[in-house]
């Protein structure tokens, strides 16, 4: 966790939890493996009953054709989600859904590795993601490995193979930063029967340009939520906040972080989500270990249940529980499901 971050109790440690987006990773600069990520649910004191792996660049294999290259990774999550069914390390489902990565620009020929990554993980794939982040600016290039082109969601060759997903019973993960929405409206509203995920609340910038701009950004950002959330095929992940790239800096303080000054500072974004989208379609996520720069696994729950504190049951159920349920079409078994 970060360096100025201390675990909590936590709140209402009863409230089932699906935690929507984790990655795993081992790199010379980051290593985060299954029992990492149980170690952080155990000493959180939350009910964390399941979990969905997201794509993260790990473990392509290393031969073979290139195409099919990124089913190594939806391999390694689910040998992951083997060792979760097994229960022995535990009663939560880890990897319950994986969400790996296509590249949806190769159209038609996309099929035969959507086809590999369901005979990988069967039931546990979920969905697709397909980061399409562009920015002029270049700040955010320092968190990420691929440059998608300018404009992604808009190209022919893109849309030919997101046209598959539906068909395939398959979500859409969509990564990008807050000027792109309007390019995730066009494209939820060109295939409205394909589910759509926007990440972490779309990114709100605050690094780089965007530093300083505060405001400007959420005011910006908040018109384009307002518009995306016209669009019933759309669901939204609350989370991502915690990373460096949003500009809160919880990461150098240093003083300790607490539960409600995160609280504090995410209110706002995951606030106007709601507003615009609904509890049906909203999830809080974690975003491990990616958010671990500026919290602990329990003080990001907390912040997030302090944020939602006046809800009623079944919108807490909804925000923490059956959206990410039910938009990814989950299979849990029914003890963990109820």
């Amino acid at each position: 966790m970060a360096a100025n971050a201390s675990e909590e109790e936590p709140i209402e440690p009863g409230l089932a939890i699906v935690d929507p987006h984790h990655h795993f990773m081992e790199r010379p600069a980051k290593v985060y493996l299954f029992n990492d990520y149980r170690r952080d649910i155990t000493a959180s004191g939350h009910n964390i009953i399941a979990s969905i792996y997201i794509e993260c660049v790990s473990m392509y294999r290393a031969d073979g054709p290139e195409t099919l290259r990124p089913a190594g990774e939806t391999e390694w999550a689910n040998g992951f989600a083997a060792q979760s069914a097994s229960r022995q390390y535990g009663r939560e489902q880890i990897c319950a859904g994986i969400v790996p990565f296509a590249d949806l620009r190769q159209g038609d020929a996309v099929l035969p590795l959507l086809e590999r990554h369901r005979a990988i993980a069967g039931e546990r794939f979920v969905g697709i993601r397909h980061g399409s982040y562009f920015d002029p600016t270049g700040a955010f290039y320092a968190f990420v490995s691929r440059r998608p082109p300018e404009r992604m969601l808009a190209r022919e060759d893109f849309r030919a193979g997101f046209r598959h997903l539906a068909s395939h019973g398959l979500a859409f993960d969509a990564c990008l930063i807050h000027p792109q929405i309007p390019e995730l409206t066009a494209l939820a509203r060109a295939f409205p029967d394909t589910r759509i995920v926007l990440d972490h609340v779309g990114f709100p910038m605050g690094i780089g340009n965007y530093a300083g701009r505060r405001a400007e950004v959420f005011q910006e950002w908040r018109r384009s939520i307002a518009d995306l959330g016209g669009c019933p095929n759309v669901v939204v992940k609350l989370g991502g906040l915690g990373m460096p790239l949003i500009g809160f800096n919880f990461h150098e303080r240093a003083d300790a972080v607490t539960s409600r000054d995160l609280a504090d500072a995410w209110r706002p974004y995951i606030l106007t989500c709601i507003e615009e989208f609904g509890v049906e379609r909203c999830m809080f996520e974690s975003n491990f270990p990616e958010d671990k720069r500026s919290c602990s696994y329990g003080q990001l729950w907390n912040a997030f249940k302090l944020v939602v504190a006046d809800a009623t049951a079944s919108e807490k159920d909804a925000l923490f529980r059956t959206t990410a349920t039910r938009v990814y079409g989950l299979q849990l078994d029914h003890d963990q499901a109820n």
